[in-house]
């Protein structure tokens, strides 16, 4: 029963499939799981024991009669614990919502619920999603699978310690700049960051935003593949969102092949942040699999120094629009890191916001002639290994000081700014 617990979402719906296996027995395990495991890497802060239990037996009670099976079918997944669910605590890590219980599904969930998959829980996440170390004052810090005493990355990180875990084959997240990608690479599974508008958003307070996004995350890409094509697609409820033919992604990752492409490599995206020399040669030597399968690979990268500039005017204003109104009730509840950022936010110009999408322009047609030569870029994911858990973010890389809390993962919110999809692959002990 155990084995099930890491057992793939694809390889699940086989053993559904062939009745070597039930919904209620991998739902079982998982909970077994999660009891055991879960008090001591804190990823799963609210759990729905009995409605997945009762989801799971009415899915195996329906096994026998069922010839094709929805593309979930009993699955669990987890939730991120930004998105509401529907008579399920969603607290966004804040003690200003510490007891709200949303009365609707955001569409995400209601995607994933009308595909088969039960959802298990709520995951871990700091304030609002704001910072890439996930702790929050309602439900304390989430550890590192690997090591208790370290971080599991972040804004995503409960998805990600639960699925490195075996709680649950498939996990939500949201990444804003690496809130996916992070804590994949930190706790050894897979986040894909999806191009804006390729997973419609609903409910949104800004409804046109491109920087914040969601996507799918689990242990293998086939199943990552599997979860985008239900989430993917158009729906009215999203002014950005596009048709797309979901069944390209499973079909995308049957027959992976990079023969003949033209592959860019970067320690640190041109220089723009210093990288921990562990994991610059650890990730370097990851990129050299892309030469044993036929692709060409050359050290280059479009310059990113624009990027504190734009993240500073973009983020800022994103803090303010979301959160500004909440300063003035509740700033003693809310975390310092949080507060900093929504002043600065509230502290610009339109001169300086103006110049900042001015320059995010510059940025995206000096990546746009880049991608002409080139098929892909590949770069560590994390300037830095996993930091203590209770280090809210790194002081400094290589002795170079950093100035905030966000500078540490420029080499993902750099690529945010971009509007790419971005994906993390594993080597030890960090990743691409």
């Amino acid at each position: 029963m155990r084995d099930l617990c890491f057992t793939s979402a694809t390889e699940l719906l086989r053993l559904y499939r062939t009745r070597k296996a039930s919904p209620l027995e991998a739902m079982q395990a998982i909970l077994t799981q999660v009891d055991r495991v879960n008090p001591r890497v804190n990823a799963i802060v609210t759990l729905a024991r009995e409605s997945a239990l009762a989801e799971a037996r009415k899915a195996t009670r329906a096994l026998p009669r069922r010839a094709e099976f929805p593309p979930l079918f009993g699955v669990p997944v987890v939730i991120k614990d930004l998105t509401v669910t529907k008579g399920l605590r969603t607290t966004y890590g804040s003690k200003i919502y510490a007891d709200h219980v949303p009365t609707e599904d955001a569409l995400v969930v209601r995607r994933l619920k009308v595909a088969g998959a039960i959802v298990l829980g709520k995951t871990n996440t700091p304030e609002f999603g704001a910072g890439a170390n996930t702790f929050n004052a309602v439900f304390g810090a989430t550890r590192n699978p690997w090591n208790l005493a370290l971080t599991c990355g972040g804004s995503s990180g409960g998805s990600a310690v639960a699925l490195a875990t075996g709680m649950g084959p498939l996990a939500h997240g949201t990444d804003l700049g690496g809130s996916l990608r992070i804590p994949a690479a930190f706790c050894g599974v897979v986040g894909f960051r999806t191009t804006p508008g390729l997973v419609p958003v609903y409910p949104r307070e800004l409804a046109w935003d491109h920087f914040s996004v969601h996507g799918p995350m689990a242990r293998t890409v086939a199943d990552a593949a599997l979860m985008l094509s239900v989430i993917a697609g158009a729906d009215d409820l999203s002014p950005i969102s596009y048709a797309v033919d979901t069944r390209q992604f499973v079909k995308a990752v049957r027959k992976p092949s990079v023969k003949g492409w033209k592959i860019a490599w970067t320690p640190d995206l041109a220089g723009l942040i210093p990288v921990d020399s562990e994991v610059a040669s650890v990730a370097e030597q990851g990129v050299r699999v892309f030469r044993t399968t036929g692709a060409a690979v050359e050290t280059a990268s479009p310059g990113f120094s624009e990027t504190n500039e734009i993240v500073l005017s973009t983020r800022g204003l994103m803090m303010a629009a979301l959160h500004g109104d909440k300063l003035t009730q509740w700033r003693d509840q809310m975390q310092q890191g949080l507060v900093w950022n929504i002043e600065q936010g509230l502290r610009l110009t339109p001169q300086e916001i103006g110049r900042g999408e001015k320059l995010r322009t510059v940025l995206w047609h000096r990546v746009r002639m880049f991608f002409e030569r080139y098929d892909l870029l590949a770069l560590p994911t994390v300037a830095v290994q996993p930091f203590p858990v209770d280090q809210p973010y790194p002081a400094e890389i290589n002795g170079q000081p950093l100035a905030n809390y966000t500078q540490w993962f420029f080499l993902t919110y750099a690529i945010s700014l971009t509007g790419l999809a971005a994906s993390f692959g594993r080597t030890e002990p960090v990743s691409l």
